[in-house]
């Protein structure tokens, strides 16, 4: 298989700080990955040395079989963190510009632009200036700028951020049709869940190191929570009452019902009779382990959360500031 992306061995620092530590890194062509980890983990730094802003202090890279991203740059699309247009110019004459630089021609350029800005909900802002619109219209310009000229390694740092979920929901379609026509997807995210839904494999990075690089199919079935979710009939059931079975390890409210760890020796079916002849309930199912669950038990080893840890969580979740950017 073909590969867009290599890493081996890829360090920077800035001052004491090592934003991006030894990090080894594989993309396949056509392979849709997720980079995540809370803000400040060296996400962006890492991309910025794939897109040969930055340069590595050592280590190796390759994009698109070049050794830098300068060498294909016209086969690239990249969204970076920090948005920026050319403000005085208008939409539609700024986006068929930066394709023209990657050797699209002026006409194809201005018709999938026009095409791809009214998928986006802005098919009458071609001939306002780019100063004129909102910033998260320019956020959408921009990303139309970055997939203009079918590039074979769309990058895109951050995309959603700030954007409203019907944006949000328009974006994530277009970068599903680009990753079906063959494009290869990067993007880096602190919000767990848009990873979660659209990639297929997810890359891990916590202060700088890679903790994770695995494919999201085989993720679950890795990280078993033995968790169950259980909805009860009686809203008022004690929390006491799910505790006490034999065959749960703990329990905390959740979403208006309990949220059961079991023993690490019990069967889940049978697990569940009990839980049902116990208490009667509206619901009850496996819960599925998302990606931040999976993220907390790295960088914790499992243990019981304590407040750094739920600012932690609050950070993957989206909840917090995205800070200083690494």
């Amino acid at each position: 298989m073909e590969t867009a992306l290599e890493l081996r061995g890829v360090a920077k620092k800035f001052g004491k700080t090592s934003a991006v530590d030894q990090i080894d890194l594989v993309v396949p062509s056509g392979g849709m990955y997720g980079i995540i980890g809370p803000s400040g983990a060296g996400k962006t730094t890492a991309i910025r040395m794939i897109m040969s802003i930055l340069f590595p202090d050592s280590g190796t890279l390759s994009v698109l079989g070049c050794a830098s991203a300068s060498e294909a740059k016209d086969r690239i699309g990249y969204l970076p963190e920090e948005r920026g247009v050319y403000p005085k110019m208008r939409v539609l004459a700024f986006l068929t510009f930066l394709a023209q630089l990657k050797g699209v021609p002026a006409q194809s350029a201005a018709a999938r632009a026009s095409k791809l800005l009214a998928r986006l909900g802005l098919a009458d802002v071609g001939q306002k200036k780019c100063e004129d619109l909102s910033k998260g219209m320019l956020q959408r310009v921009q990303f139309v700028g970055a997939i203009i000229n079918l590039p074979d390694l769309i990058i895109l740092d951050e995309p959603f951020g700030g954007l409203d979920p019907v944006s949000v929901r328009l974006m994530k379609e277009i970068i599903a049709e680009e990753n079906g026509r063959g494009a290869t997807i990067l993007f880096s995210t602190h919000v767990m869940a848009h990873a979660e839904e659209m990639c297929r494999h997810i890359v891990m990075i916590h202060k700088g190191r890679k903790v994770l690089d695995e494919p999201m199919d085989g993720l679950r079935r890795q990280y078993d929570t033995r968790t169950l979710y259980v909805e009860p009939l009686d809203p008022k059931t004690p929390l006491a009452t799910l505790q006490s079975l034999p065959m749960v390890e703990s329990a905390k409210e959740a979403n208006g019902g309990y949220r059961l760890r079991l023993a690490a020796d019990s069967d889940p079916a049978s697990a569940m009779r009990q839980i049902v002849n116990a208490v009667p309930s509206a619901r009850i199912e496996f819960d599925r382990i998302r990606l931040e669950d999976i993220f907390i038990r790295i960088v914790t080893g499992g243990a019981e959360v304590d407040e750094s840890e739920s600012a932690l969580r609050a950070n993957l979740q989206g909840l917090t500031g995205v800070g200083a950017a690494l």
